[in-house]
C-alpha cells in the first residue's frame, strides 16, 4: 500500500472538505432562513469567480483588491437577486420557488458563456511559490489560503449567530417567521441578508477554486457535489454541513485512492459521495446533525 499517497489525498480531502463545508453553510443559510433549497448556488461560485477574473485581467487589479471588489459585487448581487426575483415568490408552492432557483442556475450558466464564452481561464500568478512542503507533503498555495479562509468564515459565522443582532434576528425567523415579525422583526431583511452572505461566501470558494484549477463551466457543479454534503449533515444544522463538507472531502479521496490502487473502475471520485448520500439517507433520513420533524395527524 502507498502510504504516502493515502495520508496525502486524505490532507487534500480535509482541505477540499473545509470548502464544501462553506459552501453547505451557506445552502443551511439560506434554507434556515427561507426554508428554500437553492439550487443556483453553485452559479454564485461561477460568477463570483468570473468577477475576480474579470477584475484581474480586464481592470489590472492586484489580486486582494479584485478579491474584495468580487466580495462586494456578489453582496449586493445575492441581495437584489432575493428582492427583485425571490421576493415575488413569498407564500407561493414551495416546489415552484425551487424551480426558480433551478432556472436560475440555468440562466447565470448560459449568461456567463456568453458574456466570457466556454474556454477555461488562468487566474494571473498570485503566490510567488505555487505549493509548498509541509512534512513531506505538498500543498497548493492556495488551497492552504483557502484553508485560513474557510476556518475564518466558520469563526466569523459563529460570532455573527451569537453575538450580532442580525444574527439573533436570523436565528429567529429560521426558528419562527411569525413569532419573529411579531418581536419587529423585518423578516424580507432578513432573507435579503442571508442570500447576500450566501452569495458572498460562495464567491470565496469559487475564487480560491479558479485560482487552483481555472475559471470554467466546471464550478457551477460544485453545488451538487456539495449537496450530498449538506444532507448528510442535516439541511438545518450548520454544524452539520462543515462534518458533512469534510466528511464528503476526506471519503471521495479515499474512494479515488481505493479505485486507482485496487479496483481500476474509474470515476469513483465523482460517484463516492452519493452513494455515501444513499446510505445514510437509509438510517438518518434528517441528516447527522438535522432536526426531526414531528408532525401530528
Amino acid at each position: 500500500m502507498n502510504f504516502e499517497l493515502l495520508i496525502q489525498l486524505v490532507v487534500n480531502g480535509l482541505i477540499v472538505g473545509l470548502l464544501y463545508g462553506v459552501i453547505g453553510m451557506c445552502f443551511v443559510l439560506v434554507y434556515k432562513s427561507t426554508q428554500i433549497v437553492n439550487f443556483a448556488q453553485g452559479e454564485f461560485l461561477l460568477v463570483g469567480a468570473w468577477v475576480c477574473w474579470a477584475a484581474l485581467i480586464y481592470l489590472e487589479l492586484p489580486f486582494f483588491l479584485g478579491f474584495i471588489l468580487s466580495l462586494c459585487f456578489m453582496a449586493a448581487f445575492g441581495v437584489l437577486l432575493q428582492m427583485i426575483v425571490l421576493r415575488p415568490m413569498i407564500g407561493e408552492p414551495i416546489i415552484s420557488v425551487i424551480m426558480v432557483t433551478i432556472g436560475l442556475s440555468m440562466f447565470f450558466q448560459a449568461l456567463m458563456k456568453w458574456i466570457f464564452g466556454v474556454s477555461p481561464q488562468s487566474y494571473p500568478q498570485v503566490f510567488d511559490t505555487q505549493s509548498i512542503n509541509i512534512f513531506g507533503l505538498n500543498i497548493e498555495m492556495a488551497y492552504l489560503m483557502s484553508t485560513i479562509i474557510a476556518i475564518m468564515i466558520m469563526v466569523a459565522f459563529y460570532l455573527f449567530f451569537k453575538h450580532s443582532k442580525h444574527g439573533l434576528a436570523m436565528r429567529a425567523t429560521a426558528f419562527d417567521q411569525q413569532v419573529a415579525q411579531s418581536l419587529g422583526i423585518s423578516v424580507k431583511q432578513v432573507f435579503a441578508m442571508s442570500w447576500g452572505i450566501a452569495a458572498t461566501v460562495s464567491a470565496t470558494a469559487g475564487v480560491v477554486i479558479g485560482m487552483v484549477n481555472g475559471v470554467s463551466d466546471s464550478l457551477s457543479i460544485m453545488g451538487i457535489k456539495v449537496f450530498p454534503a449538506v444532507i448528510l449533515g442535516g439541511l438545518d444544522s450548520i454544524v452539520g454541513a462543515i462534518v458533512g463538507g469534510v466528511t464528503i472531502g476526506i471519503l471521495e479521496n479515499l474512494a479515488e485512492f481505493v479505485d486507482s490502487q485496487y479496483l481500476q473502475v474509474g470515476n469513483m471520485y465523482d460517484i463516492a459521495p452519493f452513494y455515501v448520500l444513499l446510505i445514510i439517507l437509509w438510517f438518518k433520513p434528517y441528516g447527522l446533525f438535522g432536526t426531526k420533524d414531528i408532525e401530528r395527524i
